[in-house]
């Protein structure tokens, strides 16, 4: 099960991530996440309780970072597990995403 709480009394604001990201996060990012944080400035995603990405999370995290871009937010992932990260590189997220992006 996937879910995520909001820190919005830090700056940038802190959406942390519970659980894996793959296909049943999809809704939950997309109808309560999104819509709660592209307000903000800055937003950073913290992944320290992610323990798996499957490839439909990776591209609901390319969506979820391209689409606050688009919309003037600063986006920064961090604490990303080393075999998460792993995966990541793999496939290249970082060069995708920018490597600015992972903090």
């Amino acid at each position: 099960m996937f879910g995520f709480s909001l820190n919005v009394d830090e700056d940038p604001i802190k959406v942390i991530f519970n659980g894996d990201l793959d296909i049943d996060s999809t809704e939950v990012v997309e109808e309560d996440l999104l819509p709660n944080i592209k307000s903000y400035q800055k937003v950073m995603l913290d992944f320290t309780e992610v323990l798996f990405v499957d490839s439909s999370g990776m591209g609901l995290l390319i969506h979820l970072v391209q689409t606050l871009q688009e919309e003037g937010v600063n986006v920064t992932i961090a604490n990303v597990r080393e075999e998460v990260m792993d995966v990541f590189n793999l496939l290249q997220l970082p060069d995708i995403l920018g490597d600015d992006v992972f903090i």
